[in-house]
């Protein structure tokens, strides 16, 4: 009987960590499962060994007053790692709080890891790869791309797909009846806002999003916004909102989740277009071929920063794993309205200026596994694989 130990500390992570555990028991009936995860994982059959919501926590401001208490559970489960000696410790993303733990592990046994998501070495700070390879044994990535950087340290890296290629979409039926819904006519265009998930990426892109959508809409009146806002940031989206010149329709999951999950995927099937901040939102976008600006700033002292660190010329997924500049894309001291407004009314007017994205977007999911095997199972047959290899 295979024994595997897993470790998820955000949502995102707990979604992977759940379809790599159903692949697992795909290949293993017999598999068992200890080790921490949230309400996914736990309906996969893990018993978790805390709340996953106490690591949930990012920026220095927010882990020092948890720093105690993150050091404890770093500790608890090392020492049940160890105490299990299970076949695989899989710790999934959270590396602040996931390679402490692996590196316990290591310097007190000989229980193979396996960390399922590459850091972004390909985008900026590589000396982590090499920092992983002093305590990981296997790396499951989630770009094509991303092995030779790990295999240049010494670490096996399998790609395993994206999970974007297995997350449900709406069809045309619901995304008309979406539309139906909301009042919005089939032949209206509809704008999708996309401006993040966390409470300071919020504060800065949505006053610029609105001054670059009342441009867009002086020249396309018959606009309608749709903003699928994130849980934690709904209520400061609404408040925000307010003061644009037409108010979007928000769609907020508060009250009812599973309804809201569904309005999303309806309206990224019904959107013309889209005006995203930077992150996985664009291959969201791109599984539903919907064209998009990329528009992303931060604060001064960071811009600098990572300014200096960064790699790529283009920090837009899409164009990354495409190979091509076809998402245009305003960062930094250039993400202004007034830019934005220009690329957002090329999207609705010229087809000339669409064509080279829906082409990036489809080169970009089947290079991401579309079509293809599951990213769960994929990953389980990599953890398996890397079990017979290590025996």
């Amino acid at each position: 009987m295979t024994r595997i130990f897993l470790i998820a500390g955000e949502a995102s992570g707990d979604a992977l960590g759940a379809a790599l555990m159903a692949g697992l028991r795909q290949l293993d009936p017999e598999v068992a499962f200890f080790g921490v995860g949230g309400p996914q994982m736990a309906a996969e059959g893990l018993e978790s060994l805390f709340p996953m919501d106490e690591l949930s926590v990012m920026g220095i401001a927010e882990v020092l007053p948890r720093y105690s208490a993150l050091m404890r559970r770093i500790k608890q489960c090392a020492a049940e790692v160890v105490r299990l000696s299970p076949d695989a410790l899989i710790t999934i993303d959270s590396p602040d709080f996931c390679l402490r733990v692996a590196r316990r592990v290591k310097a007190q046994s000989r229980v193979r890891t396996v960390h399922y998501v590459a850091p972004t070495v390909w985008a900026w700070r590589p000396g982590r790869a090499a920092r992983m390879a002093e305590v990981i044994d296997q790396v499951l990535a989630l770009f094509p791309f991303e092995p030779p950087y790990m295999e240049e340290v010494g670490l096996r890296c399998d790609f395993v797909g994206h999970p974007v290629v297995a997350q449900p979409r709406a069809s045309a039926e619901e995304a008309l009846a979406f539309r139906d819904r909301h009042g919005i006519a089939r032949e209206t265009p509809l704008c999708l806002a996309l401006p993040g998930s966390r409470r300071g990426e919020v504060l800065r892109m949505a006053p610029v999003f609105g001054r670059a959508l009342q441009t867009v809409l002086a020249q396309h009146p018959d606009l309608r916004i749709v903003l699928p806002a994130a849980p934690g940031v709904a209520a400061l989206v609404t408040e925000l909102t307010a003061a644009w010149p037409v108010a979007p329709l928000v769609i907020d999951p508060r009250g009812d989740p599973d309804g809201a999950a569904g309005d999303k995927r309806a309206a990224f099937a019904a959107a013309d277009l889209a005006l995203a901040a930077s992150g996985t939102v664009s291959l969201e976008l791109a599984a539903t071929d919907t064209p998009m600006v990329i528009a992303h700033d931060m604060n001064w002292l960071s811009r600098q920063i990572i300014g200096r660190m960064l790699r790529l010329p283009t920090v837009t997924l899409v164009n990354i794993v495409s190979d091509t500049f076809a998402v245009p894309e305003f960062l930094g001291a250039n993400c202004q309205p007034g830019p934005i407004a220009a690329a957002l009314c090329l999207l609705l007017e010229d087809p000339t200026y669409r064509a080279p994205q829906l082409e990036a977007m489809r080169l970009t999911m089947d290079r991401l596994g579309q079509g293809g095997e599951r990213p769960g199972l994929r990953a389980a047959r990599a953890v398996m694989d890397g079990l017979g290899a290590g025996r």
